[in-house]
């Protein structure tokens, strides 16, 4: 096959949409391996609002297996003959996991309490709480600072980014809706989409993170 044709064939239309849907599936399966031993904990527990606590411990694996769909996917090729989502994947995972576990950790140590007795002002603090650990996840899965500095720089985006919060606000809302419409099956099973959708609405936080911190 000469040169032209396997270009052609690697980064075509079809061979592109092909590429992201095989990339896709492939981020959620090992999603669902990294994160599914504390999801299916997580299943077992009763409706019950005294469980929150360990609902809590069963949702740490998240974390770290967000952070590495979000180093994956953001390294994700188009062309249908390079493909490595998986040892990207593992990579981000390794990579990330302690700075990932320390953003999520800290994001259920904070909304978690909340959700005992949810007022306005309890929705306004998990609301915050939750649009901040998602620049967080972004920051640490893609740079390398400090945790505070992790932390510091994602309160920043808040406002810096306004655009990325009124958009990763409105991801939240669709995922609300998902749960409320089928249930929370669906935010795990829908993880690299969400995930997808997450890059796309933090381009412009990550291109001021690097215009502005990264030399």
């Amino acid at each position: 096959m000469s040169t032209a044709l396997t270009e052609r064939f690697g980064t075509g239309l079809l061979s592109q949409a092909a590429a992201m849907v095989y990339t896709l599936l492939a981020v959620e399966l090992l999603f669902l391996v990294t994160a599914g031993p504390g999801l299916a904990l997580l299943v077992l527990l009763d409706r019950d609002p005294s469980n929150l606590p360990l609902a809590a411990l069963c949702l740490l694996p998240v974390g770290p297996a967000l952070s590495a769909a979000i180093y994956a996917l953001h390294r994700r090729r188009l062309d249908l003959t390079d493909l490595r989502p998986g040892p990207a994947f593992l990579r981000g995972y390794r990579l990330n996991a302690v700075g990932a576990l320390k953003v999520w950790g800290l994001w259920l140590l904070v909304v978690t309490p909340n959700l005992f007795a949810p007022g306005v002002a309890q929705l306004v603090v998990i609301a915050v709480a939750t649009v901040w650990m998602l620049n967080a996840l972004v920051v640490t899965s893609l740079f390398v600072f400090r945790g505070r500095d992790v932390a510091r720089l994602s309160a920043y985006l808040l406002i810096r980014s306004f655009g990325v919060t009124v958009s990763n606000v409105c991801l939240i809302v669709v995922a609300l809706a998902g749960v409320w419409l089928w249930s929370e099956a669906v935010l795990a099973l829908a993880a690299s989409l969400l995930v997808l959708a997450l890059l796309g609405n933090a381009r412009p936080a990550i291109a001021v993170v690097r215009k502005e911190f990264v030399g």
